[in-house]
C-alpha cells in the first residue's frame, strides 16, 4: 500500500490540489492528512470541504493545534495566527466545525504511526527539532511500530534511530529520492507543509510511503503561491502569512 502523508496545509487550496495531483500521478492508493487543515491562510472551507471528501473515501485525518485552537483554545498560537484562528471560526459552519472537533490525534496502520507533532504526549503538540525530542517520541511508540510520521515543524526531514546510541541522526530528503526504512533502524519522518513551507523552498512538501516495500519518498511540487498570497491580502489577514508562501520561510 502505498500512503501519501500530508500535513499543515493550512487554508492554502492551491498548495493542496497540487499535491493531490502529484501523488495522484504516482498511483497512491490511501491519503493521511496529519492535521493543521486551517489556519494563516484564506481557503479554509475549501480545504476543510475537500479533506473531508477524503475521509469519505478512505482518508486519515489527524487533528494538529490549529484545528484544536478552532474548536478549542487559541490562546497558545501567536497573536497572528490567534487573527486568522478566529476568522477562520467564523467562516466555517457548524457541520465543518464538527469535523474538525472529532479528528483523532493519532492513527496506525502496521508499522507506521501517524501524528500532527510528536508520539510523545500527542495532545502537547511537541516539535520535533532535535535530537532529544526524537528520542522521546521514538520512546514512546509500541515495539512493532518502525516509522512516525509527522508534521508540525513545517520542514521535510528523516530522523533514524538503531538503538546502540543515546542520540538520534537526522538528514534532509532529496526530493523524488526513494529511501529504504531499514529494518535496523527505527524512524520519524517530518513530511514537511503542504500549505505553508518554512526550509527556504516555497514548493508545497509531501512524502510517500509504500508499506510493502518498506521505503518512503519526500516530494516538492511547486504551485501558485502567488495566487494563494493574494487571496490571504484580499481577506484582510496578516500580510506576512502571504509575503512567506513566496520564500519558504
Amino acid at each position: 500500500m502505498r500512503i501519501a502523508l500530508l500535513s499543515d496545509i493550512h487554508s492554502n487550496l492551491e498548495a493542496l490540489q497540487a499535491c493531490l495531483r502529484h501523488s495522484r500521478k504516482l498511483g497512491v492508493d490511501r491519503y493521511a492528512v496529519l492535521g493543521d487543515l486551517v489556519g494563516y491562510g484564506a481557503d479554509p472551507v475549501a480545504v476543510v470541504d475537500r479533506v473531508s471528501r477524503l475521509q469519505q473515501d478512505g482518508a486519515i485525518v489527524l487533528m494538529g493545534n490549529h484545528d484544536e485552537a478552532i474548536i478549542a483554545d487559541d490562546k497558545t498560537l501567536n497573536p497572528d495566527a490567534r487573527e486568522v484562528a478566529r476568522w477562520t471560526r467564523q467562516q466555517l459552519d457548524s457541520a465543518q466545525l464538527c469535523f474538525l472537533a472529532a479528528l483523532p490525534l493519532t492513527a496506525k496502520i502496521g508499522m507506521l504511526m501517524m501524528v500532527h507533532a510528536s508520539a510523545h504526549q500527542p495532545g502537547k503538540f511537541h516539535y520535533l527539532m532535535d535530537s532529544d525530542a526524537a528520542v522521546d517520541c521514538l520512546a514512546a511508540i509500541d515495539p512493532g511500530i518502525r516509522l512516525v510520521a509527522a508534521g508540525h515543524v513545517h520542514e521535510p526531514r528523516l530522523w533514524h534511530h538503531s538503538g546502540r546510541h543515546s542520540e538520534a541522526a537526522s538528514y534532509r530528503p532529496i526530493s523524488g529520492a526513494m529511501i529504504d526504512l531499514l529494518p535496523t533502524r527505527r524512524w520519524i519522518a517530518t513530511i514537511g507543509s503542504v500549505g505553508q513551507p518554512r526550509d527556504g523552498n516555497p514548493a508545497a512538501s509531501y512524502a510517500m510511503v509504500d508499506l510493502a516495500q518498506s521505503r518512503i519518498s519526500f516530494f516538492r511540487v511547486p504551485y501558485d503561491h502567488a495566487a494563494a498570497a493574494e487571496k490571504i491580502r484580499r481577506a484582510g489577514l496578516p500580510s506576512w502569512n502571504a509575503q512567506r508562501l513566496a520564500i519558504g520561510k
